[in-house]
């Protein structure tokens, strides 16, 4: 059996006989060529999925970020507030348990130091409505899960005014 994928302008083909790793890796690659350095930008990721975690963690610093990830809104305020001035960027999931993204964004902007740090929803949430509730709660960006990683890096690029 084989499956054909299309990848970008190419075809992929996995069959059972392919290296299943090298498959995933051309699956997740982002070409440098499109893409601004994040070099130097320290991203703050709360998701409460560890998988989305490592995995924002993983892409991310591929393109020269350094990203601390956690797990939830509270932890997120922590790290804000012991560090009002190290992180660049805000990347939050809406949907956590407890406190959601909307409830972590307002907090974040009521901080006295760091509440201004740029911020983008990363949601399954993608309604307008959703994008419109996220950009009034205080994100200044909305991304739909899945997450597409070059729309993402340009966002963040573009959310710490670098370009390419």
């Amino acid at each position: 059996m084989t499956v054909r994928l299309p990848l970008r302008s190419q075809l992929l083909e996995i069959t059972p006989s392919s290296d299943l790793e090298s498959t995933a890796a051309a699956l997740l690659e982002v070409d440098s060529q499109e893409v601004p350095s994040l070099a130097g930008l320290q991203i703050l990721a709360v998701d409460d999925d560890e998988d989305s975690r490592n995995l924002f963690k993983y892409r991310l610093e591929e393109v020269g970020a350094e990203v601390v990830g956690v797990g939830s809104a509270r932890e997120a305020i922590a790290a804000l507030r012991a560090s009002p001035e190290r992180f660049d960027v805000l990347l939050a999931d809406i949907g956590m348990p407890d406190e959601d993204g909307f409830s972590l964004i307002r907090q974040v902007r009521a901080l006295e130091a760091g509440g201004q740090i740029p911020a983008a929803a990363i949601t399954a949430y993608v309604s307008d409505q959703e994008r419109q509730r996220a950009i009034e709660s205080g994100f200044q960006k909305h991304l739909a899960k899945p997450v597409n990683w070059t729309q993402l890096i340009r966002t963040i690029a573009e959310l710490v005014g670098r370009s390419l």
